[in-house]
């Protein structure tokens, strides 16, 4: 007999992202266990216009009355970090690499629909750098599930436990050869992002703040560049898809980047951002129909 999933706990509103860094900041020593079974919900959550249009522009997606791919995770991402920050979290936020993500659009979702939330942690795993962890999302419309998605955040230096599985952070593409498009990203871009998603990650928002965690420059947010890839295939791409993508090296701001694409039967591709000298590959990743 199955166990019974475990009751989420209902938030009436988002919580505040700034406030959980601060949290996760202070929380971060001595942690470890496993992963706690907790579920946060929240129900009948409405797209704000305005968010949805600064989101739009910030990530060069077109407006419309149906949301991009990547916009639910703006709502269920603050569940995901109350998680996270919550002391009862065996892994360290701060030092946290986003790895992988995959979103799966069920059905189109309209802008003006309630929607209900629920995230939950799961897949504690081990690798060859520390351990990683998934962190699932699920968002439903009038009982009916229409977007979930998976993140996976790597912990280097962590461990995870005796037995653990170990992760999958790969998504395999394609000869990607042809340049599609590309883009000068600016030394702002990750304060601009976080002033609309409230991912205030001190890595995105300055060199100064970004070197005290061990990076030469800012680092743009992986989901943004993840959307900047849908927007640059927006109008290519069909109505229920799954977009799998790895963020492999950061991507210092400013950057140049070429973003390369193949199309992979009727409606799916493959698909690469790289710097334009280097070729360093910051993103990889497949977009296939359901």
């Amino acid at each position: 007999m199955a166990a019974a999933k475990p009751e989420s706990k209902v938030l009436e509103t988002a919580p505040n992202l700034g406030l959980l860094y601060a949290k996760a900041t202070a929380t971060a020593f001595g942690r470890g266990g496993d992963l706690p079974g907790t579920r946060l919900a929240r129900h009948g959550v409405v797209v704000d216009p305005g968010h949805f249009s600064a989101y739009a522009r910030v990530c060069r997606l077109p407006l419309g009355d149906v949301l991009p791919a990547t916009y639910p995770h703006m709502l269920t991402f603050p569940l995901q970090m109350a998680l996270m920050s919550d002391r009862s979290f065996p892994l360290a936020m701060p030092g946290l690499v986003h790895a992988r993500n995959r979103i799966t659009v069920l059905r189109p979702i309209r802008t003006d629909e309630p929607l209900d939330l629920e995230v939950w942690a799961e897949n504690f795993a081990q690798h060859r750098s520390g351990a990683a962890v998934d962190l699932r999302a699920t968002v439903s419309s009038g009982g009916t599930e229409v977007w979930r998605s998976t993140s996976t955040y790597l912990a280097r230096g962590a461990t995870a436990p005796d037995g653990a599985p170990e992760a999958d952070i790969q998504v395999p593409v394609g000869e990607l050869e042809r340049v599609a498009a590309t883009w000068r990203i600016p030394d702002d871009a990750g304060r601009r992002y976080a002033k609309v998603s409230g991912d205030v990650n001190p890595i995105h928002l300055s060199g100064l703040t970004a070197k005290a965690f061990g990076f030469k420059r800012a680092i743009a947010h992986g989901m943004w560049v993840k959307a900047r890839v849908l927007g640059a295939l927006a109008g290519r791409l069909p109505d229920a898809l799954t977009v799998d993508v790895a963020f492999r090296k950061p991507l210092l701001l400013p950057s140049t980047v070429a973003l390369a694409t193949a199309a992979v039967g009727a409606d799916g591709w493959d698909v690469a951002v790289r710097n334009s000298k280097g070729g360093t590959e910051h993103l990889v990743g497949t977009i296939r129909p359901l």
